[in-house]
């Protein structure tokens, strides 16, 4: 039966009176109807029963069974959960009347004022009295707690009855008398709960009788409500009784409402448990793709710290060419993957808040500013990777034309020196005639002289050579050898050529006659062959330039060179003019010739074909430097060209910053407006891809000329990625902002108006725009919205919010003294940052103004499905609720240690406070 307890409770005793004294309106007179009476006593007495066998006994005649005050007193204490005074067991008539006094006490307690209505009517087994109090009993406790849309007890569950019964036909409820004859509406009323019960389309408005008995069999056999009227005297009767109908009705209401709560629980908890099981997704999937985004970076920033050196340019080149690789294929996609990341972490703990959750905390090391930091790292090691490559590039190709410059010096000076011992040490002297010594002084002096010429050759040889070493050159070893072998032999020479010539000077006392010509022409002769070999070694210098400016100024010295040839040919005829002028001599004097010039091996034929060669040389030399001159100039143009797309570039990528800065703060219309137009806006933005590429392309091209400067813009392709990225990003995140502001305004129940009105105001103080007040301009902000921060109460500022909204914030007490201020910024700023966002801003003008599920009342929900026990069991939550979110129930309830408990039992109380965190406990 019905537990009226709770709902007789909570009803108020003014209420009470009110309803009473208009019921009170009762023709008493009526009650004299024999047809009237008789379904009175039938209803009132089964009415009765149905409560006094929860106590073990009943009534058989309402009137003389209540004349004790006995079984009247227990009938109250049963339907109103209290109890009365102890009643007087004696059998007299003072007895009696003492303790149905108690009875009308404790009803007129209950603030039902009972009118013409004594103990010794009662007591005398006055009938009409008897049913008129038994009506007041069931009036107070059994319909008047009734309430359906604000109107209460008669008009309440009339109420009720034509909204149950308005989708059936032949049903029209307006009354309790003649509206119910036909019996059809409490067949309605039962298969609107029960439709397994009957067979509504099979009964028949002209077989009243049928109908009735049917509906009163199926409610006492299935709903446990007893039989308190009978068919024929419903369908003879022109008007049944109204109070009889009453009383029958509210037990159907009682019966049914208590399915509707458990309904209403099951609810509340499939709702609580479908937001849990969603959270507990996107929080397993959020570890997931923050686990392998980390691993991703902490195998790759190794492979982007590693300095192993490789021994040429081409191998260099391959490093680079990998690292681009990177850039292009792999790095792309965890740029996304990061930005879902916090897109999902955002997502993820605005829906905690909005259900009434703890915040999600990640594993550690798996924070969104734990992979902010990595992701930091791996940029800082990729910056620095990629200076470390070209750097590398510059060095090995600066060491592989050391290397070059070197070997071919080398070959040089070992050419000349060839043979240059054996000449040294050869004692030829010992046997020549004066002449011959003097020759050989002469040559010897001639010697010395080149000997000098050659020491900048040497040391030149030692100075790349000591570079290469310096640049950590990867064949030094033998670079050394060589270099060492032809610094030894420098020093022999050096103790040779001066040993030799004081042996030569010891014997030039005695050695005279020396040709004069011939010593001129080899004094002027070596320096001048050394002049022209060191002009071929210029001619054949390689070279390396980086810009137009360098190769100008090799093209400026080789003009410069050839502008000294003709003074220089005019030395060589001078020189020619003197081996003409010794045959001269020789011919007009009869001298005969014995062979070459004593005093040098330099003959006018090696000169002249020196001569020869060094001319050859100009025209190649010129022919190399216009080529340089040209691959200067194309690089020029790659510089130009990937500038001019480079300043657009950059200028689009601002514009669209600058752009998407003041859409988020200007933005109209609805939410899903603003929604859609956002990315469309993102749509338009990644249209603009092809132009990205194509400075990627431009950068290649210059990266594969080996181009380290451009002085045609002032960005870098590195700075322009990062811009593209922030852009992306932050197109991003305004999306997801709006898609949070969608989320609150949802689960909120704030209304569009609100949402502008909020934005409103915080645009009003966000004076630099930017998307953040400091903790004075929010204060301004909260201020405006009808806080007063020095009374700290509330006052009407303006129009910012709504007059309802400013009452409901002056009614919870919502000041900003300084404590208060304080425990505001505590919420909204939980990082102690100082700023507050959009979204926090949000958040908690939402939780002012609405109200969200609670661990309190999750708990209530499960008691009413465990039938306000203190555990529940498995079977009946496989009853009440979803089959999958009954198995997530029960494995993950405990089991319930309590005295009362029995086996299988569960702990619902712990697993709901357990959904909203340690603050609900």
């Amino acid at each position: 039966m019905v537990d009226y307890h709770a709902a007789n409770n909570q009803s108020s005793a003014g209420g009470v009176q009110t309803y009473m004294e208009q019921e009170n309106d009762w023709d008493r007179d009526l009650l004299l109807d024999p047809a009237w009476e008789k379904q009175q006593r039938k209803t009132f007495t089964a009415w009765c029963n149905s409560h006094l066998r929860k106590a073990g006994t009943q009534i058989d005649n309402i009137e003389e069974d209540f004349r004790d005050g006995l079984k009247l007193m227990l009938l109250l204490e049963v339907i109103s959960g209290e109890r009365l005074p102890k009643p007087e067991r004696g059998k007299m008539r003072v007895h009696k009347i003492n303790n149905v006094n108690k009875a009308l006490d404790f009803i007129a307690s209950k603030g039902v004022k009972l009118v013409s209505i004594g103990a010794e009517e009662i007591v005398d087994g006055n009938a009409k009295m008897t049913l008129g109090m038994i009506w007041t009993i069931i009036l107070r406790f059994a319909i008047q707690d009734i309430s359906v849309e604000e109107t209460s007890a008669k008009e309440g569950l009339l109420l009720w009855c034509q909204r149950k019964t308005a989708p059936y036909k032949n049903v029209n409820v307006q009354n309790f008398h003649i509206s119910w004859k036909d019996g059809l509406a409490f067949n309605a009323l039962i298969h609107r709960h029960r439709p397994d019960l009957i067979d509504y389309d099979s009964l028949r408005k002209d077989d009243p009788v049928t109908n009735l008995n049917n509906a009163f069999e199926v409610a006492e056999k299935h709903l446990d409500i007893p039989k308190m009227l009978d068919a024929e005297d419903i369908v003879n009767t022109a008007r049944p009784d109204e109070k009889a109908i009453m009383t029958y009705v509210s037990s159907f209401y009682h019966a049914f409402s208590g399915a509707q709560k458990a309904e209403t629980a099951a609810n509340r908890i499939c709702k609580v448990l479908a937001v849990n099981q969603e959270n507990e997704q996107m929080m397993e999937d959020y570890e997931k793709l923050a686990s392998d985004l980390l691993e991703w970076i902490r195998r790759t920033i190794p492979w982007l710290e590693n300095r192993t050196q490789e021994k040429t340019v081409n191998d260099m080149q391959a490093k680079q060419e990998d690292f681009r690789d990177y850039r292009t294929v792999h790095k792309p996609p965890k740029v996304q993957e990061k930005c879902q990341l916090e897109i999902s972490f955002n997502t993820l703990q605005t829906k905690l808040r909005l259900s009434n959750r703890p915040a999600f905390m990640p594993s550690e090391g798996r924070m969104v500013s734990d992979i902010n930091g990595a992701w930091h790292t791996l940029e800082g090691a990729e910056k620095g990777y990629e200076e470390w490559i070209l750097s590398e590039i510059r060095r090995l190709e600066r060491l592989e034309h050391l290397a070059e410059k070197f070997h071919q010096k080398a070959a040089i000076h070992e050419s000349w020196t060839d043979g240059k011992e054996a000449m040294l040490t050869q004692k030829d002297y010992e046997t020549s005639t004066l002449s011959e010594v003097k020759a050989l002084l002469r040559k010897h002096e001639a010697f010395e002289s080149d000997l000098a010429a050659h020491q900048d050759r040497v040391e030149q040889i030692a100075a790349i050579a000591q570079e290469l070493n310096e640049l950590d050159y990867y064949d030094s070893a033998s670079v050394n050898t060589r270099c060492q072998k032809i610094c030894d032999q420098w020093d022999v020479l050096g103790a040779l050529t001066h040993s030799r010539k004081e042996s030569l000077e010891r014997t030039e006392k005695q050695l005279e006659s020396i040709d004069e010509l011939y010593l001129e022409y080899a004094k002027r002769a070596a320096p001048f062959n050394n002049w022209m070999e060191g002009a071929m070694e210029d001619l054949q210098d390689m070279f390396i330039v980086h810009n137009i400016e360098e190769i100008q100024g090799l093209i400026t010295a080789h003009e410069q060179f050839k502008s000294t040839l003709p003074e220089a040919n005019k030395e060589r005829e001078a020189i020619q003019a003197i081996q003409s002028e010794v045959l001269k001599i020789a011919q007009s004097n009869g001298i005969k010739l014995s062979g070459a010039n004593p005093y040098t091996t330099i003959t006018p034929k090696s000169i002249d074909s020196k001569w020869e060669k060094a001319m050859a040389m100009v025209p190649q030399r010129d022919h190399a430097l216009q080529e340089e001159l040209n691959k200067q100039n194309s690089n020029d143009s790659l510089r130009a060209t990937f500038a001019s797309q480079a300043n657009v570039v950059g200028a689009y990528i601002q514009a669209k910053m600058e752009e998407i800065g003041r859409i988020s703060i200007e933005m109209n219309g609805t939410l899903e407006d603003q929604l859609t137009n956002l990315k469309d806006y993102q749509k338009s933005i990644m249209s603009y891809m092809p132009e990205i590429n194509k400075l990627e392309s431009y950068h290649q091209h210059i990266q594969e000329a080996l181009i380290f400067d451009n002085q045609y813009t002032s960005y870098t392709m590195e700075h322009l990625r990062v811009g593209w990225e922030q852009l992306l990003t932050t197109i991003a995140r305004t999306i997801n902002e709006v898609e949070n502001q969608i989320l609150t305004r949802d689960a909120k129940g704030i209304s569009q108006e609100q949402l502008y009105e909020y934005r409103a105001s915080f645009n009003h103080f966000d004076k630099d725009h930017s998307g953040a007040l400091m903790a004075e301009e929010f204060k301004a902000c909260l201020i405006s919205l009808g806080y007063d921060v020095e009374n700290d109460k509330q006052k009407r500022s303006g129009q910012m919010v709504s007059d309802d909204f400013r009452a409901l914030l002056i009614a919870t007490g919502n000041s900003l003294g300084d404590g208060e201020f304080a425990r505001i910024m505590g919420i909204v700023d939980p990082n102690g940052s100082g700023a507050v966002t959009f979204q926090a801003f949000i958040d908690f003008m939402s939780s002012e103004t609405t109200d969200t599920d609670t661990a309190d009342q999750v708990i209530a929900s499960f008691k009413i499905l465990a039938a306000d026990k203190n555990f529940i069991t498995p079977d009946e939550l496989r009853r009440e609720l979803p089959p999958d979110q009954a198995e997530y129930c029960i494995a993950r309830m405990a089991p319930y240690a309590g005295p009362d408990a029995v086996p299988g039992a569960l702990d619902y109380m712990s697993f709901s406070t357990a959904l909203y965190g340690e603050s609900d406990l």
